[in-house]
């Protein structure tokens, strides 16, 4: 038998896959000198303004108050994985919270130095392409590794959270 919770309301999925897409698009396919890579970075800023904005007033889940960075509960989370315990959380868990944070400031880094890469004062300064770079190649091993951990955590609490992303709800046993 398993309890389902409405979780993720549909701004909150909406701005997922369309961050996600958008990511991948200026990741893999779209030519950085050109237009179009640089207008997915801005629809990505943009994304992370509507975002930050969610986080304050947004539905419960969506709120950055109900998943705190906790250092002390993500070790928890690893005992509970590590000990086969199973604990699922309603929205975010501990460590699920830690990711969404790195996601999100690496991906503030990346707009703000593609940003600076088109401005006069910071064309061709090898430091902030760089910076640019390196937040890349971050973000593509944060997603990897978000990506395996939802697969795994899914698996391990038997809770689908592909679904719970794509419908809004949880089953959570």
């Amino acid at each position: 038998m398993s309890l389902r919770i409405y979780v993720w309301d549909p701004l909150v999925r909406l701005f997922h896959w369309t961050l996600a897409a958008s990511f991948t698009a200026n990741a893999f396919f779209t030519d950085p000198e050109k237009n179009l890579h640089r207008y997915v970075g801005y629809a990505i800023a943009a994304l992370l303004v509507f975002r930050l904005l969610w986080g304050f007033v947004g539905s419960t889940h969506a709120r950055f108050t109900s998943f705190p960075p906790s250092p002390m509960g993500s070790l928890a989370q690893a005992g509970d994985i590590l000990a086969g315990r199973r604990n699922a959380h309603p929205g975010h868990s501990p460590l699920g919270a830690l990711m969404i944070y790195n996601l999100f400031l690496t991906l503030c880094v990346i707009s703000l130095s593609g940003y600076m890469m088109t401005t006069v004062a910071y064309f061709g300064i090898d430091w902030v392409e760089e910076l640019h770079e390196a937040s890349v190649t971050w973000a593509e091993i944060s997603i990897t590794a978000h990506i395996l951990a939802v697969l795994l955590e899914s698996r391990r609490l038997k809770v689908n959270l592909p679904a719970a992303m794509i419908t809004g709800h949880k089953n959570l046993p």
